[in-house]
């Protein structure tokens, strides 16, 4: 056979190729004759074939067949042909496939070759694909050339031993005595892959951080980073001016992790952080990563309070870079200490609401997210003007989040009640299709609850929808409004501005054109046929015509709005006698937070409760047939089901149609069967609807417990006794989440045996954030009359890295103080 191309002739050919299937066909018919290579086991020119066969693996073509030419080129004595062999090994192989175990033995013979080259060649392709077993069977070879005085294996060396470490964590401590003499080498290469083996051995061993601790380890590192600091220029490691920034990165991390909820480690590593924060070039981008790790590692140690004000000084310093990439850290990392360095933060606030102004749709968001963290009862109405500001000019993507963010704000700091009005007034004109769906009965509550501004809210509300009907929950807010005060409208009896003059007709006008305007949706002209009912007891000289417009509805094709029409021309004609009374004005509502539990946090600087921002889940009662479902998944004959409870709104009178909506449950644990009113509902129902205390003081001596810890979620249990019925006892469940992606659709389910009773209320959200950055709450009462051991049975379902995720468990460890 003639000789083959070589590789060079090869690629340009294939770069000459006008088509992809022109391409395909050069590819083919070079395949073809490699195999016929391979077949008459030509040994000549096997290296140029595999290097030709590794080019077009490259290129994204089928290469499978050249894996034990590889095998055959590793065995070979010449280096020329072992370094291809090795090469196609970590490019066609990996421990997968059961032909890598066969270059074992290869490897293990060129781990003790005399040319340090091959052995380098045997390290690599170890460090690159070797399977655990592998490992296992070539670690105290990598251990002897760790300890070898030859820099260019000992690097290698010590690279190989990281993945021997991730496959094989328990031979860790085969490499701990060969890690002593590490940093004493003046080799960059050797510091930098022994900082990482020492890196990768902290994190994945307590025991191993103890004893880098003991041993003193931090000081070694100090004064290898003073020196790189202080030294002078060298050639071989500057960057930009810097000396060997990579060394300097891997080091402050390995210092992040060592002083990490340790005070002496800390100590010892103040100084040389300080000295690197101002010493440290920030015109080139190199400087900028040295500073980002540094800030990193004081934000994570025990470090001064001094130095935290430097570190987030030089972030600071970050915000105004021309590089939206080193803005976007800055801000994703002053988002992080805020909680922590408030005052700290505030300084930059300026800077911040500048960030909102940014072209860089990423950044924007940042900067929203943290100038709504920086809000507190001193600059509430300077960040809220910026912030309405930005609601006005930002895209559609933004309004939902910062709307409710506003709104949340608003609530906690707002500095009186007409500029909490007005701000969420604004927020409604500005982006009303974008709030959230709890936003109108929020703002209906905050106006029921101020009394003296009624007058003055419901003037502000009428000239808003003067001939604009686009933003529906304004709408509906101010139909509402108009309905419950259209007396105080037309009377002109606002003090706080310039009454306007206002007719009975003017008011109905608008209340009718929202009723057949194209904009309205069905809930909105529920809310406006009902405030045209309510008006017929607030006005006078119009009755006639109310009673006119709801008969027409009366035969309306949307069965909700009819529904409503026929029930209110019952009251006009049969029950006129108590259409005052049912449609009088609503009282002062109490404000039950059942959707969102509070939970004492350090908030913007100030430590109080705060409700935590979360989507509400749907109301409704579950089926009764969803807690079967249960039984029969958990299993056994002695378990009470679930009982749901829905969200609620409604003031502390409605505790009777609370038992009615719960007439229709079965409380024993035994099948559903048809409703049955002559059951009485357990007293621990209506502990939420009481005006005592709810918690006795008893409850501040009973531990929490962790119930759930597996696979980065994690549930914790806290207690309180109820004051109003001894035998109740409150769980609170809280549930983080420690990776790095979002546990969604999470649902927690539990069941009790049948001497206890369960109820469970509606979480606060369906999705744990990540990295521990918020929880989700939920309450459970429990009624256990015969003061037994509590036994429960949990159930978790949730999505995550997009898979559904399932599992059970049982948590028998409560505490005596719990149930007793």
């Amino acid at each position: 056979m003639p000789a083959p191309i070589r590789l060079r002739e090869l690629i340009r050919t294939i770069r000459t190729a006008r088509t992809q299937a022109e391409e395909r066909e050069m590819i083919q018919k070079e395949c073809a004759a490699i195999r016929s290579s391979f077949r008459e086991e030509d040994n000549t020119y096997r290296c140029r074939n595999v290097a030709k066969l590794l080019y077009m693996h490259m290129l994204g073509y089928p290469a499978h067949f050249g894996q034990l030419e590889c095998l055959k080129l590793i065995a070979s004595q010449k280096f020329t042909d072992k370094r291809i062999g090795y090469l196609g090994a970590m490019l066609l192989l990996d421990e997968r496939q059961d032909v890598h175990l066969l270059m074992t033995n290869c490897i293990k013979n060129d781990l003790n070759h005399s040319t340090q080259y091959v052995q380098g060649l045997a390290l690599c392709t170890l460090g690159c694909m070797g399977s655990s077993e592998m490992c296992r069977d070539l670690a105290g070879e990598v251990e002897k050339l760790l300890k070898t005085s030859n820099s260019y294996l000992r690097k290698k060396a010590a690279l190989c031993a990281v993945h021997v470490i991730r496959k094989v964590p328990e031979l860790m401590e085969m490499f701990l005595p060969a890690t002593k003499n590490l940093l004493n080498e003046k080799n960059h290469g050797v510091l930098h892959t022994s900082v990482v083996l020492l890196t990768e051995m902290c994190e994945r061993s307590p025991d191993m951080l103890a004893h880098f601790r003991k041993v003193s380890l931090v000081p070694q590192l100090v004064r290898i980073l003073k020196n790189l600091i202080m030294s002078g220029y060298s050639p071989e490691h500057d960057v930009s001016g810097i000396s060997d920034p990579f060394l300097q990165v891997r080091i402050l991390r390995l210092l992040r992790i060592l002083g990490r909820n340790d005070d002496d480690s800390s100590e010892a590593m103040n100084d040389i952080l300080a000295q690197v924060a101002t010493n440290t070039e920030t015109s080139k981008n190199v400087g900028n990563a040295i500073l980002y790790e540094t800030v990193l590692t004081i934000m994570d140690i025990k470090s001064e309070s001094g130095l935290r004000v430097l570190a987030i000084n030089i972030l600071g310093r970050f915000l105004l870079n021309n590089d939206k990439n080193i803005r976007y850290v800055a801000l994703t990392s002053l988002l992080k200490t805020v909680q922590t360095d408030h005052n700290a933060v505030q300084r930059h606030r300026s800077t911040i609401v500048d960030c909102l102004k940014d072209l860089d749709v990423s950044i924007k968001r940042r900067a929203m997210e943290l100038s709504f963290a920086l809000v507190n009862g001193n600059n509430v109405r300077g960040m809220m003007k910026e912030l309405l500001y930005f609601l006005d000019s930002c895209e559609p993507e933004f309004k939902a989040d910062c709307a409710s963010g506003i709104f949340l704000a608003a609530e906690k700091y707002a500095p009186s009640k007409r500029w909490h009005i007005d701000t969420i007034m604004r927020v409604l004109t500005t982006a009303g299709s974008y709030v959230r769906d709890d936003a109108v009965p929020n703002l209906i509550q905050l106006i029921t609850n101020s009394v003296e501004m009624h007058a003055y809210t419901v003037q502000r509300l009428y000239k808003a929808i003067l001939g604009d009907y686009s933003q529906q929950p304004l709408v509906q807010v101010a139909s509402w409004c108009i309905g419950e005060y259209g007396d105080l409208l037309v009377s002109g009896q606002c003090e706080e501005e310039e009454p306007i003059q206002v007719t009975e007709d003017e008011v109905l006008d608008i209340l009718e054109s929202v009723l057949i305007s194209n904009m309205s949706a069905s809930v909105t002209r529920g809310y406006a046929l009902t405030a045209i009912m309510k008006l017929s007891t607030r006005f006078t000289c119009t009755v006639n015509r109310i009673k006119k417009v709801v008969s027409i509805y009366g035969s309306s094709i949307d069965v909700e709005l009819q529904q409503r029409a026929v029930e209110y021309n019952a009251l006009f004609k049969k029950y006129d006698h108590m259409r005052p009374a049912l449609l009088e004005r609503m009282p002062v509502m109490e404000k039950v937070t059942t959707n969102g539990p509070t939970e004492i946090v350090q908030t913007n600087g100030e430590t109080e409760p705060a409700v935590l921002e979360t989507k509400p889940p749907p109301s409704g009662l579950q089926p009764a047939t969803q807690a079967n479902d249960l039984l029969d998944l958990l299993g056994g004959s002695d378990i009470t089901p679930v009982i749901p409870t829905a969200p609620t709104n409604k003031p502390a009178s409605a505790g009777g149609e609370l038992l009615d909506l719960l007439g229709d449950l079965n409380l024993t644990g035994s099948p559903v069967s048809a409703p049955a009113p002559q059951i009485a509902q357990p007293p621990f129902l209506l502990d939420g609807l009481t005006s005592q205390p709810l918690f006795n003081d008893i409850a501040a001596g009973i531990p929490s417990i962790t119930a759930y810890n597996k696979n980065g979620l994690k549930i914790d249990f806290t207690f309180e006794r109820s004051n109003t019925n001894p035998s109740v006892t409150v769980i609170t469940i809280q549930a983080s989440n420690s990776t790095e992606l979002d546990m969604t659709d999470f649902v927690f389910q539990a069941a009790v045996p049948k001497t206890f009773q369960l109820q469970l209320l509606s979480p606060s959200s369906s999705v744990i954030p990540a990295f521990n950055s918020g929880t989700i709450t939920q309450v459970i009462k429990v009624l256990n009359p015969q003061k037994q051991q509590l036994r429960m049975r949990i159930k978790l379902t949730y999505n995550h890295k997009g898979s559904a995720m399932q599992d059970l468990a049982e948590v028998n460890n409560f505490p005596p103080q719990s149930w007793q």
